[in-house]
């Protein structure tokens, strides 16, 4: 950020060429014809509001217009809100955004890895799903019922980033976050972002040998604690040197 820069200026400068950067990297988006609230507008209150302590959307409506001075129709943000449309541009935005920080990150020699250099060719991220309470106005289902909304989020222990990796729920519907993390996985499988060997740190709801066991012929990978349930089958033991401050913590190592 620079520093002769205010908040609300970076925001806007950050979302104005991210937004180009995803227009560019699509020949023809789906999503590229916006009405009501332009698509920079609607990207920078998403990311202001969500910077701020403000729970509900009325409320930001209502801060922004009494100290802001900016208007914005109630019944258009949150149309704007629900949107397909809008969904796919944030997408679109978000990964921009998110190789643009991660270049940034890069080129100040962040590596939090550094030390394990056995994982260059690896994107390791710890990943976690996060459920929130649902908004007022969600859509109840056939039973008249709402759900917590969630995601699963994903911390790049590389360079400190974090991502939403995947949506488990929108609120409309129960889902549990391990099957909507498979998915996620799987439809990556002939896109670009499978060349790259993945290396997931979750937690022991992801376990299950058999299909992480076949997740190795796709390059993506799994570390978690053991389920207390379950027996380790220890083959040997392997020497490591206990005074490098790598294996800190370290109090055993086998296969």
């Amino acid at each position: 950020m620079n520093d002769t820069m205010t908040t609300e200026e970076y925001i806007t400068d950050h979302c104005r060429a991210n937004l180009q950067k995803a227009i560019d990297a699509e020949r023809f988006p789906s999503w590229k014809r916006a009405c009501g609230i332009d698509d920079l507008t609607f990207l920078c209150h998403g990311l202001r509001r969500c910077m701020s302590a403000i729970k509900s959307g009325c409320h930001y409506l209502q801060v922004t217009d009494e100290i802001y001075g900016k208007v914005i129709c109630h019944s258009t943000y949150f149309n704007a809100l629900k949107s397909p449309r809008r969904a796919d541009m944030v997408k679109a935005v978000e990964k921009q955004s998110y190789q643009q920080q991660s270049a940034s990150l890069s080129s100040l020699s962040i590596n939090y890895l550094k030390p394990f250099p056995e994982l260059d060719e690896y994107r390791v991220e710890a990943a976690d799903g996060h459920f929130i309470q649902h908004a007022c106005h969600t859509a109840k289902n056939s039973k008249g019922k709402v759900f917590a909304a969630g995601f699963i989020y994903a911390l790049n222990l590389r360079i400190g980033l974090l991502r939403p990796l995947c949506v488990v729920t929108n609120g409309t519907v129960r889902n549990h976050e391990i099957p909507a993390l498979r998915t996620y996985i799987e439809q990556r499988d002939g896109k670009k972002e499978r060349l790259c060997k993945h290396l997931y740190v979750y937690d022991m709801a992801a376990i299950d040998f058999a299909w992480w066991n076949k997740q190795k012929q796709r390059q993506n990978f799994m570390i978690s604690m053991l389920k207390e349930n379950a027996v380790a089958s220890f083959i040997e033991s392997i020497p490591f040197d206990r005074n490098d401050e790598r294996n800190t913590g370290v109090e055993s190592y086998s296969v």
